[in-house]
């Protein structure tokens, strides 16, 4: 069977395929990334494609809209060519892995809260600086054996001493160039201490660490001045597995799949060495001084990250591969660094608790604390935590990955032309709309539906079943293709020439997200014994995490009803304790205590989390009462019945 040419448009790029290859397939394989939060399964219906030219092959399926057939869209996850084919991608299917985007962090506050944690910079890897005598017709000593007892004179227990082979064979030679005069890299895990480097004397003061967070959306890496502890600087960019699937599961599934696994494995690596060399060029920083790498993520990322099949950990009895992954070279992920840095990965937990969250709850503390603290993560996913000092228990909400744009008609990331703000009118139901980047909106992020559903809650547009109420007096309440709808923007507003909705089915997976996060705190404190009231403090980490309104999330139910200074935003969380961890070896020890210490809660099999999500399927709950700000304010509206 012969091969096509296949051009996707704008990004220009090409790729031959044969037959049976989708162009959903295809484009992954031109690095024209189109979105696919399914995965390719055909079930979500974002991978539009309009064929300018040439022959093919397509399945027409219910996920594909009427108005979208009707300008000529297909599924590129269904569709297959018969011949040469230039394939356009519309901007509401174009997505940017790898595209940077701002982390946030604040280096000089995270290098104070390091010297306020650990006092000094204390890795397990360090460098010093060695002055051998050189050797003469009295004093024979092998070269190797001549170092070992510069060690031990220094201080290095050298009984269990190791020395890799590409170090062994560049030995002798730098001790002699160097007038016996070399700095070492070592690297000590208990009684062991292997030489993993020696250089010029000039080398001892300049040494890179990098602390990563793999998430699921984005990939954060922060450079670091190992002798000062200080940030040189930080990068992120869109996670590129997305092409493969929004969610961890669909990523799972993919990974199953012919090379799929090592396809997803070469993506976030590529992401990270695309950043770590970015940042190293900026600041004319030789990346094979980087001696050292720490990565954080959750247990399917860090599955993906090591090549090792996560399958298991979405089949019972949800079992990983790993939970404490051994220190290797980070050489062998294919991570462009020092040959022979070493990379250590935070512990994970459970299948959906992972070295991500245990990172986290080092950052807050909480571990600590003699009071009792809530921390949860949002992102793709809803992780909890709920302890102290004493104890800690920990569950995964399965809250899916709506409030990252999966599942949504017009949900995307929050990135430019996302509708971030909403405000609606109580007396005419008319919106206005706040966009990323002041341009015409493509589609609404999270922080934007959360804000749309409570505001059509509060100006009763919905009712407390997420319902359209019938009667209003608005034309942006009508009758699509799949139900009742809310119409945003218009088409002459928007940018994609299409009006931008949310519809019945849109709230109703809001409202599940919403509820399976607000479950997983009620169970975890039913589970103690404890109310919200006994809390005190609620952490919020993760990228979304940052841009909840905390007020409209309490009028949807998301978050309990706590004074609002019992609310506090960490930021990210994960790459802060990567970052911790890089610089002291006690840190990283206290990060594995904290897994141990963790008790984890599997939820979906649960009944009492059942009972609690089905009581949270209401906006904000059916127990109004356990909402008397919301109730409050629905009373001075007055557009709500309770």
């Amino acid at each position: 069977m012969g091969k096509f040419n296949i051009r996707f448009l704008p990004y220009d790029k090409s790729v031959e395929i044969d037959a049976e290859t989708t162009l959903l397939k295809a484009s992954i394989n031109a690095g024209a990334h189109i979105n696919a939060p399914c995965g390719g399964k055909g079930t979500c219906g974002k991978c539009l494609v309009r064929v300018k030219e040439g022959d093919y092959d397509t399945r027409f399926t219910p996920q594909l809209s009427e108005e979208n057939k009707g300008k000529g869209f297909l599924l590129g996850c269904e569709t297959r060519p018969r011949g040469d084919m230039v394939v356009e991608v519309p901007i509401e299917s174009q997505i940017r892995p790898g595209e940077k985007i701002a982390t946030g962090a604040k280096k000089e506050e995270l290098h104070r809260m390091f010297m306020e944690l650990a006092g000094e910079v204390r890795p397990r890897t360090k460098k010093i600086c060695l002055k051998l005598a050189p050797p003469s017709i009295d004093d024979h000593v092998a070269d190797l054996e001549r170092l070992k007892r510069e060690l031990s004179a220094a201080g290095f227990n050298t009984d269990h001493f190791y020395c890799g082979l590409p170090v062994l064979r560049t030995l002798g030679k730098i001790l002699r160039e160097e007038g016996w005069d070399v700095t070492v890299t070592l690297y000590q895990s208990g009684t062991a201490l292997e030489m993993l480097d020696i250089e010029s004397k000039e080398m001892c003061g300049i040494r890179y660490g990098a602390a990563v967070d793999i998430g699921t959306t984005s990939v954060v890496v922060y450079l670091v001045n190992l002798i000062t502890g200080e940030i040189i600087d930080t990068a992120a960019s869109y996670n590129a597995q997305a092409r493969c699937g929004d969610d961890v599961i669909s990523r799972i599934v993919y990974a199953t799949e012919m090379d799929g696994l090592d396809e997803l494995q070469r993506l976030v690596v590529d992401n990270i060495n695309h950043l770590l060399t970015g940042i190293a060029k900026k600041h004319s920083i030789d990346i094979n001084l980087i001696d050292k790498m720490i990565v954080a993520g959750n247990t399917t990322m860090t599955h993906l990250f090591y090549g090792i099949n996560p399958e298991s950990i979405r089949l019972e009895p949800y079992v990983p591969a790993v939970s404490l992954f051994p220190v290797i070279r980070a050489i062998n992920l294919g991570i462009n660094i020092q040959d022979t840095a070493p990379l250590y990965s935070f512990p994970n937990v459970a299948s959906y608790v992972g070295g991500d969250i245990v990172a986290g709850v080092l950052t807050s503390r909480i571990y600590t604390k003699e009071e009792t603290y809530l921390f949860i993560d949002v992102g793709t996913n809803g992780e909890v935590v709920l302890g102290n000092r004493d104890w800690m228990m920990t569950c995964a909400c399965s809250a899916g990955p709506c409030f990252e744009g999966s599942g949504i008609k017009f949900g995307m990331r929050a990135m430019e032309g996302a509708i971030e703000k909403v405000d609606i009118n109580p007396v005419t139901f008319e919106v206005n709309c706040g966009i990323i980047g002041n341009v015409k909106p493509i589609g609404i992020c999270g922080s934007g539906m959360i804000d749309a559903l409570a505001e059509m809650y509060l100006t009763g547009v919905i009712d407390q079943k997420g319902k359209f109420r019938d009667g209003l007096d608005t034309h942006r309440i009508r009758r699509g293709e799949n139900g009742m709808e809310y119409v945003l923007a218009w088409r002459v507003e928007s940018g994609i020439d299409k009006e931008i909705t949310l519809t019945e089915v849109d709230i109703d997976n809001l409202i599940r997200a919403k509820g399976a996060i607000y479950a997983g705190f009620t169970t975890l404190l039913g589970e103690v014994g404890m109310t919200f009231n006994d809390i005190a403090k609620l952490y919020i980490a993760g990228g979304f995490g940052r841009y909840i309104d905390v007020e409209r999330a309490i009028t949807i139910g998301m978050l309990p009803d706590m004074p609002l200074d019992k609310f506090e935003f960490l930021g990210n969380t994960s790459v802060t304790g990567a970052y911790l961890v890089l610089l002291s070896d006690k840190l990283r020890e206290e990060a594995e205590e904290i897994a141990k210490k963790m008790t984890y809660l599997e939820l979906s099999v649960c009944r009492p989390f059942m009972d609690e999500y089905m009581s949270a399927l209401f906006l904000p709950h059916t127990n109004i009462d356990s909402f008397p700000s919301v109730k409050r304010l629905l009373n001075e509206v007055g557009n709500v019945k309770l």
